[in-house]
């Protein structure tokens, strides 16, 4: 049977690089997308590749209504899914925030995305994805989130720079940690994964890295079987021999 994914975010960069590459895996990939017309396009792109395993789902991921629609919709056209790719996220802009500066609406506003956004949709397709043999729950993270790299006066110069997303993300690993442990005597597995700074519109393609690696190592922990990692933080950027980074 044809394994099933939801990504969100999957219209443009990350997101959809990764639904390319599980459509090349023989995986139908739901394409979640806030604006459905750009849904359909990278559907259409993707069908004019030769994949006719993708549907586009309006999903914003800050809005609860939509959410539970799309949880709704997709429920009418299957019983199981087998991964879902939390990948949606916004950076808050670029312009540098200072920590004693930044805005509580700033917060707020990628807090939204970043980790209730992330909440809202696990919670609205557990029970699909608990249908599934062999669940997996890919978190799309960052360094930037790490509280120990953040501890490195070497590495602070780039973090300072995105505090109201960095503390998004130190935030929501410490929700997949908690998920991660109370799955981890299921099928479940629950991992982050920073997939390094990547050239996407998150950061007006001022990245170094592209999307196609990115994706691959989202990929990777999407298709691991029964012994492998769960609850773990990895970034072949920060470790490239073992890929795992401390929280």
């Amino acid at each position: 049977m044809m394994k099933k994914v939801l990504i969100t975010g999957a219209n443009k960069g990350i997101g959809f690089e990764c639904a390319r590459q599980l459509a090349q895996k023989g995986l139908f990939v739901y394409l979640g997308s806030r604006n459905l017309e750009n849904g359909l396009k990278a559907e259409k792109v993707l069908k004019n590749e030769g994949f006719e395993n993708v549907d586009a789902i309006q999903l914003d991921v800050t809005n609860q209504d939509s959410v539970s629609a799309a949880r709704e919709i997709i429920g009418r056209k299957t019983d199981v899914l087998d991964v879902l790719i939390n990948n949606a996220g916004i950076s808050g802009g670029l312009a540098a925030q200072n920590a004693q500066e930044v805005t509580i609406d700033t917060f707020k506003d990628v807090f939204n995305t970043n980790l209730y956004g992330v909440i809202r949709v696990t919670r609205a397709f557990m029970d699909l994805l608990a249908n599934s043999n062999e669940p997996r729950i890919v978190n799309v993270s960052s360094g930037i989130g790490s509280h120990t790299l953040n501890s490195d006066p070497q590495f602070q110069p780039m973090t300072s720079k995105f505090v109201a997303y960095g503390t998004s993300k130190s935030a929501l690993n410490m929700y997949t940690i908690n998920l991660a442990y109370e799955l981890r005597d299921t099928p479940f597995k629950v991992n982050m994964i920073d997939p390094g700074y990547t050239r996407t519109d998150l950061n007006a393609q001022q990245g170094t890295g592209t999307v196609k690696a990115a994706a691959s190592c989202i990929i990777d922990y999407t298709t691991i079987d029964k012994d492998g990692p769960t609850g773990m933080f990895f970034s072949w950027e920060y470790n490239p021999e073992s890929g795992i980074i401390p929280w």
